[in-house]
């Protein structure tokens, strides 16, 4: 992923309001991020743990989302292990369901969709071996090679960034 400024970030996003945008807390480590190990930017807002963000690269220019986290009592109850974007398998609190508002009139209703993810959107380090999750006894190894791997993420990110803006 090219490397991204507050500016570009705050503008991206499509689900929240301007005030929201910019409000929000940028990654604790924004000034170190890896970019080049990046497909997306994804981060919890530390000024606002119950909020996430997701920041995607598109021909037009980033493409921000912003989500809810579970509370810590509702992330415990979460029984499923893999991630739907990147489809790496977690111990069960390695996973968590973010639900982001629709973009537009939808949204403004409450409506919201949501999606089992890495509790940290981490997905591109865990794929590129980066970071290790705690796994489970009993797992599966894949087949597929790494650029594989990523493109499956893509097309799983795709649809749930194509469910939240409507298109």
């Amino acid at each position: 992923m090219e490397p991204l400024n507050e500016k570009q970030i705050r503008s991206s996003f499509v689900n929240c309001t301007k005030g929201e945008a910019a409000r929000l807390r940028l990654p604790l480590d924004f000034a170190d991020l890896p970019w080049e190990d990046l497909d997306f930017l994804g981060w919890v807002d530390p000024g606002a743990p119950l909020r996430a963000h997701l920041v995607l690269p598109r021909e037009r220019g980033p493409l921000g989302i912003t989500l809810r986290v579970p509370s810590v009592s509702r992330a415990s109850a979460v029984r499923s292990s893999l991630c739907q974007i990147c489809l790496t398998s977690h111990a069960s609190s390695g996973v968590a369901l973010l639900v982001a508002p629709y973009a537009g009139a939808r949204g403004r209703e409450g409506n919201t969709v949501g999606v089992y993810v890495c509790a940290d959107l981490a997905c591109s380090l865990y794929l590129r071996g980066k970071r290790q999750p705690k796994l489970r006894s009993g797992l599966y190894e894949e087949s597929l090679t790494r650029d594989e791997r990523v493109a499956r993420m893509w097309d799983n990110l795709d649809a749930f960034v194509n469910k939240v803006v409507g298109g």
